[in-house]
């Protein structure tokens, strides 16, 4: 798709991302998308949408972190974080990029801050989705969870539809009775790596949840996609599978009329929740994947 290339040009580019950087939030326009830079800033729309009976999963935006002392900080700001849930009573997980917790230096400090982490959220009664990143870093992303699992039930990951891959890993993870959740994948991945056009990423997806749904542990269906949510619930009743062992999520912004109907009609439903300075990269794949959210923030560079 023509404007998808340019968005991901644009990506690429400092100038244009230097300008979201500083006019972003300003502005307004990543607010769409982004709770804020600040937890406390969260924690707001967490009770927003709280109180309109929707469950949350909390994302400290930061990835590719190269500093070994700055992985540690960011596994202490998640142990803080999981610590005003319980001190606050909000209704929130939390979520983690295995980059921003030292990918890029070695995996058995990411082992170590994510049991940091994990450790935490036992002693608190919460959970940890460990989010999916480029192909680049997903086999070290799987033996991470799997390693980890074997200690730890209150842990899961996301998984990506496009990725020809995700057969076999979710085969794997439904044996380790992994929680998943299944997006479809937001990022510039090649044709031999990654389905290419949306029809088969779309049937990749359904396969991908039929599976999860007969023997996965409590899958997470992201998409906001009206076509694979009708499928998933038609799929669910045809075999009576009741809405109690799956959820659905959404990010923060995104279809939220829909949201509050999946909990209407008796669904389980989870908004995920970004917030912090690091938000620009995470801004970026949003409007990718839907180049007409481009134009809001086209129009607000005319008007500055």
């Amino acid at each position: 798709m023509p404007a998808r290339r340019i968005i991901y040009a644009l990506a690429d580019s400092p100038r244009f991302t230097g300008w979201v950087s500083r006019h972003g939030m300003r502005w307004g326009f990543a607010r769409r998308f982004i709770a804020g830079e600040r937890l406390e800033e969260a924690l707001g729309a967490v009770r927003e949408l709280n109180n309109t009976g929707l469950y949350t999963t909390l994302d400290y935006l930061g990835e590719s972190v190269t500093d070994e002392a700055a992985t540690r900080a960011a596994a202490q700001t998640y142990c803080d974080m999981l610590a005003t849930i319980a001190e606050t009573q909000v209704g929130a997980s939390v979520s983690m990029k295995l980059s921003q917790l030292g990918q890029a230096i070695n995996d058995d400090l990411v082992s170590e801050n994510l049991r940091v982490i994990l450790s935490k959220a036992v002693e608190l009664d919460n959970f940890v989705r460990i989010d999916i990143e480029d192909s680049s870093t997903t086999e070290r992303t799987m033996n991470t969870m799997k390693r980890v699992r074997s200690e730890f039930s209150n842990v899961g990951v996301a998984v990506q539809s496009y990725l020809r891959r995700s057969e076999d890993d979710i085969r794997e993870l439904n044996k380790i009775d992994a929680q998943v959740r299944l997006c479809k994948g937001a990022y510039k991945e090649p044709p031999e790596v990654a389905f290419q056009k949306k029809t088969e990423v779309d049937e990749g997806y359904k396969k991908l949840a039929e599976m999860l749904l007969d023997d996965g542990n409590y899958p997470a269906f992201a998409t906001h996609d009206p076509k694979m949510i009708e499928h998933i619930i038609e799929y669910a009743e045809r075999n009576n599978i009741g809405p109690d062992r799956y959820e659905f999520q959404m990010l923060y912004g995104i279809r939220r009329d829909e949201q509050v109907n999946l909990i209407q009609n008796g669904h389980g439903m989870r908004v995920y929740v970004p917030y912090g300075e690091q938000w620009c990269p995470y801004f970026m794949r949003r409007i990718a994947e839907r180049p007409a959210n481009a134009m809001f923030v086209m129009r607000a560079m005319v008007r500055g």
